[in-house]
């Protein structure tokens, strides 16, 4: 399996997992107030957490195909809006092919926000920055989720399991 091929599997993974996150949520007796709901007061707020994950498929696609993408700036106002950013971040993810991505190692150059610079591997960047920052958006915003009462668990984080369960022995 190739590095491209095994990011896109984990983008529609996470991306299906806070979508039925978000989905629960718009049941909760908070509703759109969970979106201003922080874990601590020097982390970004749940809408903050949505965009990031909802951007980082589109960011990912964009330095390895050269997709014409731009990051949102501004966050989900209600968690309908969310869930339409969600819908949008994996069709991106679906329609991408992997045979369309770099070599495993051509060379990836990024900048951040903060004027700090990288330059690593295709596959480095997948393995080392795409993925990891997915992880740390989608766990912020479960736990944000879980910290507010959303009865959710494992199961939930990991939904996407379910499809490889084996129904035991008779």
């Amino acid at each position: 399996m190739s590095y491209a091929t095994a990011a896109l599997a984990t983008y529609a993974n996470m991306l299906g997992t806070l979508d039925t996150l978000v989905a629960r949520a718009e049941g909760h007796a908070k509703g759109e107030a969970l979106l201003a709901s922080r874990l601590a007061e020097d982390m970004f707020p749940l809408a903050t957490q949505l965009r990031f994950v909802c951007n980082m498929p589109g960011e990912t696609l964009a330095r390895m195909t050269g997709l014409d993408f731009v990051s949102s700036d501004t966050d989900p106002a209600t968690l309908a809006e969310a869930r339409e950013r969600i819908a949008a971040a994996k069709a991106l993810i679906a329609a991408s092919d992997p045979a369309t991505w770099p070599a495993s190692d051509a060379a990836v150059d990024f900048t951040l926000p903060n004027g700090m610079s990288f330059a690593m591997q295709a596959h480095e960047y997948c393995r080392d920055w795409a993925i990891p920052q997915l992880y740390f958006h989608m766990t912020a915003a479960y736990a944000i989720l879980r910290m507010e009462g959303l009865p959710i668990g494992k199961a939930e984080f990991v939904g996407y399991m379910f499809k490889y369960i084996k129904q035991p022995a008779a």
